[in-house]
């Protein structure tokens, strides 16, 4: 079994691989200078602690592939979308047995592995392209946000669903959605809790391309194909000039989210989701 740092070279293209157990949630690979990382955890790669984990050991390997690599896609292998965002019932199981001041510092720590993989990712010497199909919701939302550009299947829908359960977005989605798109589109997205399509997406500049259902990892790859063309070193610096990381505003973001954490209305809210019969009850 391979591990972050293991590593096979073909024809000068050198593949890179997680874990590949059964139960992993992502694997990525780089080949002609393009790193691919997919998601592959059921039912719709939600992010918990075994799944930041193995975030950590991509964004490990990932400073050892990027000088080999000009672009970076991240796309989800699973039919129901990108990703559904945090894993709310590992959440609750964390509230439910920890008392509260145990539960809030795990959480907090939690927030900060999170932040500091989706900080590489957002300041990564590379184009980063998200290609995403179906629910893009909360801290998938999140996760796509830290790429350079998000190519959206015409089927694909983004929220922050957060509200429902009293808390905000927690994996830096406000001060990446303000730095981007600016106060309104986070104002409506945050305080109502409901969903864009890609077409909307596309309209307010959240989206760069939309193309047909089941195109975008495709659409992806001929983007980073196009990339190649281009001086590497030149799209680096205007990535630094148009892409500053707003790092005040993601620590407010942390102790906003632990702050309300500890509301009993949060509790109820997580609970309500984990006893939901629906089949996917983060859905608006």
């Amino acid at each position: 079994m391979e591990t972050a740092k293991d590593s096979n070279v073909h024809g000068g293209s050198a593949e890179f691989h997680s874990a590949t157990s059964a139960e992993s949630a992502l694997s990525w690979k780089l080949v002609d200078g393009v790193i691919e990382l997919a998601l592959h955890r059921g039912p719709c790669n939600e992010l918990g602690s075994a799944s930041l984990e193995e975030l950590e050991k991509f964004a490990t390997a990932l400073q050892l592939m990027q000088d080999e690599a000009h672009s970076l896609i991240i796309y989800s292998e699973l039919e129901p979308g990108f990703c559904a965002g945090a894993d709310l019932r590992e959440l609750y199981r964390r509230s439910e047995t920890m008392d509260k001041a145990e539960a809030v510092k795990g959480v907090r720590d939690f927030l900060e592995r999170m932040h500091r993989v989706l900080n590489l990712i957002d300041a990564a010497p590379l184009t980063t392209i998200a290609a995403v199909h179906g629910v893009t919701f909360g801290g998938g939302f999140e996760l796509a946000l830290a790429c350079d550009l998000i190519i959206a299947d015409k089927m694909a829908r983004f929220c922050f669903p957060e509200l429902r359960l009293g808390l905000i977005p927690g994996f830096g989605g406000i001060p990446r959605l303000k730095r981007d798109l600016g106060n309104g589109v986070v104002r409506d997205l945050l305080l109502t809790g409901r969903s864009i399509n890609a077409s909307k997406a596309q309209q307010i500049g959240l989206a760069s391309q939309i193309v047909g259902e089941g195109e975008a990892l495709r659409a992806a790859r001929a983007t980073a194909a196009q990339l190649r063309k281009f001086d590497h070193a030149t799209a680096v610096a205007a990535k630094k000039f148009i892409k500053p990381i707003p790092h005040e505003e993601l620590r407010r973001e942390i102790d906003i989210f632990c702050e309300l954490f500890a509301r009993p209305a949060v509790q109820l809210g997580l609970r309500k989701f984990v006893e939901s019969t629906d089949a996917q009850p983060y859905l608006p």
